[in-house]
């Protein structure tokens, strides 16, 4: 869309030109159609969706296997809510136990299991080769190198850094 009605004083937007346009919707494409062809691999193979992948992935790069509930939510860019619901399935899969912190008496910890281990090694190679055939094997060395660069000129423009600022993992 390239025309609006404005407010009185109101400043005129910096629509998109045609050629960013495309590719936005060529991004937003692209990740939506990437995010599903992720989650339906995960869930047929491994009974989880790409979420819960990604959290146990999380805790089995942490230090004895284990984080802080509200550290993992941030880390996963989710909801408090959202991240009880998917630990207490993850739980009860065998996956994760929670463990109360010596600390904190409202803290808890989420620990991968051994049994969450090994499902993740089972997991793992088929979600490798689905990023793999998906994303990297489709780019050059050099195209590679620059979506890395550029995903992270992105993230790091939208990392919050002010206080009070509305992010999931706090709500």
């Amino acid at each position: 869309m390239n025309t609006a009605s404005t407010s009185a004083g109101a400043e005129e937007p910096r629509w998109l030109t045609d050629e960013e346009q495309r590719v936005w919707r060529a991004y937003m494409h692209a990740t939506t159609l990437l995010e599903d062809h992720m989650d339906r691999q995960l869930q047929r193979d491994a009974g989880m969706p790409h979420v819960y992948y990604g959290l146990l992935v999380k805790l089995a790069e942490a230090p004895q296997r284990r984080l802080r509930m509200t550290e993992l939510a941030m880390d996963a860019k989710i909801t408090r809510s959202r991240l009880s619901h998917a630990v207490a399935r993850l739980e009860k899969n065998g996956w994760v136990r929670r463990e109360d912190c010596p600390d904190d008496k409202r803290g808890q910890f989420a620990v991968l299991t051994d049994q969450g281990r090994q499902m993740l090694g089972e997991a793992a190679p088929g979600h490798v080769a689905v990023v793999r055939n998906a994303l990297f094997d489709r780019l050059s060395p050099e195209q590679q190198k620059s979506l890395g660069e550029i995903m992270e000129i992105i993230a790091e423009g939208l990392q919050p850094n002010e206080a009070g600022a509305d992010l999931p993992w706090l709500r």
